[in-house]
């Protein structure tokens, strides 16, 4: 049942890169620099190992707490901050049932003059249930693990219309269990530099590059790549109330023990927020991402579509939902052909805020995976209910 707020926090219809590091403060936490939450939530998660056969169900029970700082230092420089730990119960699962995960997270955002500005953000995930599973690995196996990442955009103008953004973005994979460490821990670098001029005054035309490193831990001879993009595009806003987005390019990645390639790359999204509190989002991507059978695959060519919407019904209630659809090619290594692979993802949710304080939701999620490799073919589904107290 986390896996939707997952997806609204993450896929509010920005480019992936361009504006990650850019995150509202949530509602119950704007006023007031500390912010605590506590939260119970009870769910049925219909294949806590995300296996393609023998799925275990069970139930799960979780309780949380969170402290947050949202405040500004000084007239230019903002800061926030936060922890989370969080404990599963998973009733039905083999070995340990008992699940602790730590989540931290931190941005700076300072000005320098009222054109020039610059934003870093981190978090630091200790995942011991996660909340999206691997496809293909072996059979319930723990997939545990920790991801580092973090985020830096500086901003500042080169003319009365023209600006330059430098991007950076670091995420570190490590999982617990070692077969799975063997194959997938890995280190990826990103780096961006983009210009843009203002066509408009509601519209501006981008001119971007970005450089793309993937390190592995182990066997990196095999498995190590990197990539340029080249692309261009437009950056429409004419209100508060609508973004449209869209770059268009092409990657060329050179992998270190297989052959080179060169791919479109794609990115269209818009987001618009037809009355307070309520939005619709849409995009589609199309990118090549890592797989997770890195023995079989070099990566992945996907197709990404999605749709989020938010609407704030009468009274305290908000209905939101959620749907990515992504067919894709996985990347045969050697003499392993080419595979056609279709993920999608659902969510639904329903929150009642009885106060300012409260908030319950109840929620569902599906996960689905059709693969030409029955091995990596998914199913799972989670319904449950969650209650939080914020102060």
């Amino acid at each position: 049942m986390k896996n939707i707020f997952r997806l609204f926090l993450s896929a509010a219809c920005l480019p992936t890169f361009a504006l990650a590091v850019y995150a509202p403060i949530p509602e119950q936490e704007q006023g007031k620099a500390l912010t605590y939450r506590l939260g119970a939530s009870a769910y049925h998660d219909s294949n806590i190992f995300g296996g393609a056969t023998g799925a275990i169900d069970s139930m799960v029970y979780n309780l949380s707490g969170i402290i947050a700082y949202n405040g500004s230092i000084d007239d230019q420089t903002f800061a926030s901050a936060s922890y989370e730990l969080s404990n599963d119960h998973v009733v039905d699962r083999p070995g340990k049932k008992n699940l602790t995960s730590h989540n931290f997270s931190g941005r700076l955002a300072h000005s320098f003059a009222a054109d020039t500005n610059i934003d870093v953000s981190g978090s630091y995930n200790i995942a011991k249930n996660p909340q999206s599973l691997l496809a293909g690995v072996p059979l319930n196996t723990d997939q545990s693990n920790k991801r580092a990442q973090l985020d830096a955009r500086y901003v500042t103008s080169a003319g009365q219309k023209t600006s330059v953004t430098a991007k950076y973005r670091f995420i570190n994979y490590s999982y617990d269990t070692a077969a799975l460490a063997t194959d997938l821990d890995r280190s990826e670098n990103l780096l961006g530099l983009e210009a843009s001029f203002a066509l408009l005054q509601e519209t501006k035309l981008v001119g971007e590059y970005r450089y793309q490193s993937i390190g592995y831990d182990s066997a990196a001879s095999l498995k190590d790549k990197t990539s340029h993009f080249l692309m261009a595009g437009f950056d429409y806003n004419p209100g508060k109330n609508l973004l449209v987005t869209g770059r268009a390019g092409a990657e060329d990645r050179s992998r270190d023990s297989a052959p080179d390639t060169t791919a479109p790359y794609l990115e269209l999204t818009s987001r618009y927020s037809y009355t307070e509190g309520s939005y619709l989002a849409v995009g589609y991507t199309y990118t090549i991402d890592e797989s997770s059978d890195v023995v079989l695959f070099t990566d992945t060519k996907v197709s990404r579509f999605f749709v989020n919407v938010q609407h704030r019904l009468g009274g305290a209630f908000t209905f939101s939902g959620s749907l990515t659809y992504e067919p894709s090619q996985l990347q045969g290594r050697g003499a392993q052909a080419d595979i056609d692979e279709t993920t999608t993802r659902f969510g639904l949710g329903l929150s009642w805020l009885p106060t300012k304080n409260w908030t319950v939701t109840g929620s569902y999620d599906l996960d689905d995976v059709k693969s030409d490799l029955a091995n990596r073919e998914q199913n799972r589904d989670r319904l449950g209910v969650s209650a939080r107290y914020t102060f």
